[in-house]
């Protein structure tokens, strides 16, 4: 299924995100699980443009990162192609690989199915690279509110202690709280009724539903 949302950002405030009025096209997933606080969701093959950026605060990652995405999306890419906005922006916290060992991140933006198959280039000024997910699940526990240096951890580790508690423990791709990616599919202008997630990569033959790839290559 698709995961549909109106992102509406007023243009005034570009480019922090990007505005269009439609429905905007997420990555296509199947529900093989649900539990009362996360679910277990398998995705289909998808191709993710990535911006990798040092910065040590969730929220200034996140914010530098989309900038040169947008840039991107707006042309800065060798076919000068024009990209619609997709939903969600996925921050993806990597510990140890940032300065002094703290953590770093991807800021990551789907590609929509009509580039799929054929990524336009990035220019090479903005640092980004694609990135091909193959078919895999993943763990997702929902919260609202704004996604903040001050909670994205705390609702990681809420999603930690949810799957230790199932049979999912041994499954998940969670060998330290700081491995998750924060998925935001509001506008910043956008304030009651917020959507955002946390992932957590599943793996392993025997889990029910799930193909043994992985999602990400850091």
């Amino acid at each position: 299924m698709y995961r549909l949302r109106s992102l509406c950002f007023p243009l005034a405030f570009a480019p922090l995100f990007l505005v269009f009025s439609s429905a905007i096209e997420s990555p296509q997933y199947t529900v093989v699980h649900s539990e009362s606080d996360f679910e277990v969701r398998l995705y289909r093959k998808s191709v993710w443009m990535s911006a990798p950026t040092d910065q040590i605060s969730f929220e200034k990652a996140t914010k530098l990162g989309f900038h040169r995405l947008f840039q991107y999306i707006q042309g800065a890419n060798l076919n000068s192609s024009r990209i619609r906005m997709t939903a969600p922006v996925l921050t993806s916290i990597v510990p140890g690989a940032g300065p002094l060992h703290s953590s770093a991140y991807f800021v990551r933006f789907y590609l929509p199915l009509k580039f799929q198959g054929s990524p336009p280039v990035p220019l090479p000024e903005l640092n980004l690279h694609s990135d091909v997910w193959e078919s895999h699940c993943i763990a997702v526990r929902q919260f609202s509110g704004f996604a903040r240096d001050s909670n994205v951890i705390k609702e990681a580790e809420k999603l930690a202690i949810s799957l230790s508690q199932t049979s999912w423990a041994n499954l998940t791709e969670y060998s330290d709280k700081n491995a998750y990616s924060i998925a935001q599919y509001d506008s910043p202008f956008h304030f009651i009724h917020r959507v955002n997630e946390v992932w957590v990569d599943v793996g392993g033959s025997e889990a029910p539903g799930c193909q043994t790839s992985h999602a990400y290559t850091y």
